[in-house]
């Protein structure tokens, strides 16, 4: 198998958007529309929209590599990092602490030039605390890194890195790629997914690192996106991705065989649409929860206020399953009868709509 770095024409990638110019119009005005509706909301629900987007892409781009992260330690690195707490707020878990300061860094340096520096100060907050691998480095050793998936002894390759001596040349010219294709180098590229598209998979075909290379090639995508529209992106890349992993991979294999990228790049701009229009549903949404708990919090007790803020944080489809009385009794740590209590109150007053009957009867909330 030859791959795209070992061919003459590396790293000269060419394609053609006469196929995607509608992809990416529509981008545009889904971008347009983000933008005109975020200046139109109060501040605490802009804020409160922001929040929920870095949560989401700092979950989600730790759950393509396989990790699962409590939320609460996330997002009390995020709000830590961002200044939004008195006092900080612990974190137990190092990765969700290092998550959260990424995905913080990212926003607040996103008009800064790319440096080697910038990427060995996100190693480091990405993977500070293991032991295992060079950390702020590139990597080093004649060991080809390779992408590798099945079992001990029926192994498949989908990708073989280049070695570790051209680490340093290759990043050199990356990061030259990256600066002089910005709103203000001296070869920009106008549209952000396409220039998103190329910056990720350049990076990723590099694979600079021991560890991290995913998660920190998805961070200079959105660093991509915000240096070209001009303002910090509010969309989660990593949660599109996230849903579509088995295409997310099979794109990007595909992609590394050839210098010839216009398949990547409009499945990269379907991705960026895509995350823009669940933005623009999270931002909804989150307008939503403010209305509601604006409308009832006087109807609500503390019991009630804590579950269906629980139900609230699973997103926009809530509880799988919707609310039972033993969900109720775990979340609220109360009894049965105060919890059949609560939640026919809650019926009573159109918060929850209930279902079936006996043992199995269910609720939903109404927003």
């Amino acid at each position: 198998m030859t791959y795209n770095w070992e061919l003459p024409d590396w790293p000269d990638f060419k394609y053609s958007l006469a196929d995607i110019e509608t992809r990416l119009y529509a981008f545009a005005l889904e971008t347009g529309e983000i933008t005109g509706i975020l200046k139109s909301l109060p501040t605490e629900v802009r804020e409160a929209s922001l929040l929920e987007v870095m949560l989401s892409e700092a979950i989600k781009t730790s759950e393509i590599e396989g990790e699962f992260l409590s939320r609460q330690d996330v997002m009390s690195s995020i709000r830590n990092n961002l200044g939004l707490n008195e006092t900080n707020e612990p974190v137990r878990d190092q990765k969700s602490k290092g998550i959260g300061a990424l995905m913080v860094d990212v926003r607040k340096t996103y008009q800064e030039p790319l440096t080697f520096e910038k990427l060995w100060d996100w190693h480091k907050l990405l993977l500070g605390g293991s032991l295992r691998i060079r950390i702020g480095q590139w990597r080093s050793g004649e060991a080809p890194m390779q992408i590798i998936s099945g079992s001990i002894g029926k192994e498949k390759i989908h990708f073989q890195a280049p070695p570790s001596e051209r680490i340093a040349g290759e990043m050199t010219r990356f990061i030259q790629w990256f600066n002089e294709t910005a709103p203000d180098g001296i070869k920009p590229i106008s549209s952000a997914p396409v220039r998103a598209a190329i910056a990720h998979l350049y990076f990723e075909t590099i694979h600079p690192f021991e560890d991290g290379n995913g998660r920190i090639g998805r961070a200079i995508a959105e660093k991509t996106l915000s240096q070209t529209l001009g303002r910090p992106v509010m969309m989660s890349l990593s949660r599109t991705i996230e849903a579509d992993r088995k295409q997310y991979y099979s794109a990007l294999e595909e992609a590394q065989k050839g210098n010839e990228i216009t398949p990547w790049i409009s499945y990269f701009a379907e991705v960026a649409l895509l995350a823009q229009r669940e933005s623009r549903q999270l931002i909804d949404f989150t307008l939503q929860k403010t209305h509601f708990f604006d409308s009832h919090k006087t109807q609500l007790n503390d019991r009630q206020t804590k579950v269906i803020q629980k139900m609230l944080e699973a997103g926009l489809k809530g509880f799988e399953g919707g609310m039972s009385a033993k969900k109720y009794m775990s979340v609220a740590k109360t009894s049965k009868a105060t919890a059949t209590r609560d939640l026919q109150a809650l019926v009573e007053i159109g918060v929850f709509e209930a279902s079936g009957g006996g043992r199995s009867i269910r609720y939903e909330l109404i927003l």
